[in-house]
């Protein structure tokens, strides 16, 4: 008697068992669902203005020509003497010149603070 009751208790912790590892129905649908939106919002407050700010910095550097004031991401002011492929050649100082990546220049802030404070 013991034995069968040892034997049914044990064929219910299997049945509970097979009932516990099967994956609930309709919970993949709502998974993919939040991942997917998940995706969306990253991308739209992540990625995307990212991309646009790079965008924009890329065509800044396009434009910029002999006689502008730059910054280098070292920090370094100077004034472009020459435009080159993939280089500036900008002057330092009277007789300090460098070449320097064009990705690592930006155009300086200065001039637009200074251009502003003068039209007041």
């Amino acid at each position: 008697m013991l034995d069968f009751i040892l034997l049914q208790d044990a064929a219910v912790a299997l049945e509970a068992a097979d009932q516990a590892t099967e994956p609930a129905k309709g919970g993949n649908w709502s998974f993919i669902i939040m991942m997917v939106l998940i995706f969306v919002v990253f991308y739209f407050f992540m990625i995307r203005p990212q991309t646009k700010k790079q965008k924009e910095l890329q065509k800044q550097r396009e434009a910029m020509k002999k006689g502008d004031r730059v910054v280098t991401a070292g920090g370094i002011f100077g004034e472009i003497k020459e435009v080159q492929d993939n280089a500036f050649i900008i002057t330092v100082s009277k007789d300090v010149t460098i070449k320097v990546a064009k990705e690592s220049v930006y155009a300086d802030v200065t001039d637009a603070t200074t251009a502003a404070q003068e039209t007041k």
